[in-house]
């Protein structure tokens, strides 16, 4: 299988670049359909930084965390012994010894398990901010990274643990200007419930990386032989999602029918999607309410898309709005406030289901 080389986000990385020549002043939401390129962009950033400017990155994808202990867990890079004798002292003033990125806040061992035994939330953000005054630099603040910062929607300790987390953030941000802090997510749902919990007006910017438009996707294309009639197969059925791009780079023969066969497969989940809701109820949580959708429901929702590309946020209920989005199918763009498909192929998966049913 080829290697897929890092392509053309110049518009996003300007911006990014734009947010990083400043000081610290709010909080950086990056924010996108699924599978659109928000994590590869931000890998992509981490390697151009200079050297000087350290960066510490939190994926929390396929992190179960609910509670605090696992919260803890996957905020530090803990300094085990040998490491840390290694750098011979933590957190002395020569830190270019250290490494440019972190998968974490960087921890001795002993402290972590000291923090993690007396399970204060707030002792942990007083650390954190004493490691990154200890990194920052004249001119180069460090960098904070969450990605996929979902994963912790429901985790409440004593206290809902968002609103302390992203008062810390607001803290280091546009009351210290001691760092800069990007917290990437898909599920714009949750966004919107961080914004309004954690009242952040005044105190966020948003960044939205979507699929590829058509002239991005054809150059992208060119960069791998696609002959004309296959750019167009990749347009007409994936759009400019690049994930489903890259299956098609990498299934060089009869690219038509490769492409056909992610259709049927994606017409086949929503389909199923459909039949547990008639059967069963499609259920789901928000909050503390407890949410059932029927049948019904869904496909009179998707009829808005029978010929339609994208709808106003408000032509939907709350409920089944909820339901789409949470089952990856409708992606909320909470700054346009529109609903489209998380994707081309979604939005043909769509139109064949509806006039199936």
């Amino acid at each position: 299988m080829r290697r897929i080389e890092f392509y053309n986000r110049e518009k996003e990385t300007m911006e990014l670049a734009r947010i990083l020549s400043t000081d610290p002043t709010l909080v950086t939401f990056i924010y996108g359909p699924i599978n659109s390129g928000k994590t590869e962009l931000i890998t992509n950033l981490i390697k151009t930084l200079p050297k000087s400017q350290k960066v510490f990155y939190i994926n929390l994808r396929g992190r179960f965390i609910s509670n605090y202990d696992e919260f803890i867990k996957v905020l530090f890079d803990v300094e085990h012994e040998a490491r840390y004798e290694r750098i011979k002292e933590f957190l002395k003033p020569v830190v270019n010894v250290l490494p440019e990125s972190y998968s974490g806040i960087p921890i001795p061992k002993d402290l972590f398990l000291k923090l993690f035994k007396e399970k204060e939330v707030e002792d942990a953000f007083v650390y954190i901010e004493t490691v990154i005054r200890a990194f920052y630099k004249d001119d180069y603040p460090p960098v904070l990274v969450i990605d996929e910062l979902q994963v912790i929607g429901d985790l409440k300790v004593d206290d809902l643990l968002i609103y302390k987390l992203f008062n810390f953030f607001v803290r280091l941000t546009k009351e210290l200007h001691l760092a800069h802090v990007f917290v990437a997510s898909s599920d714009s749902l949750f966004i919107e419930q961080v914004y309004s919990e954690a009242m952040l007006e005044g105190r966020c910017r948003y960044l939205l990386v979507d699929d590829f438009d058509c002239g991005t996707t054809m150059d992208f294309l060119d960069e791998y032989g696609f002959t004309d009639v296959e750019k167009e197969v990749a347009w007409d059925y994936c759009g400019g999602k690049p994930i489903y791009l890259v299956e098609l780079i990498n299934t060089e023969e009869n690219r038509k029918e490769k492409a056909e066969e992610m259709l049927g497969i994606r017409i086949g989940q929503i389909e199923g999607l459909i039949e547990d809701a008639r059967e069963f109820g499609y259920k789901l949580s928000y909050g503390e309410e407890r949410i059932v959708l029927d049948d019904a429901h869904i496909l009179k929702s998707l009829e808005e898309f029978r010929d339609l590309d994208y709808i106003k946020a408000s032509e939907l209920s709350k409920s089944v709005k909820l339901g789409l989005i949470k089952a990856n199918i409708l992606f909320l763009d909470s700054v346009k406030q529109i609903i489209k498909p998380q994707s081309r192929l979604d939005l043909l998966a769509i139109r064949e289901v509806i006039a199936d049913a």
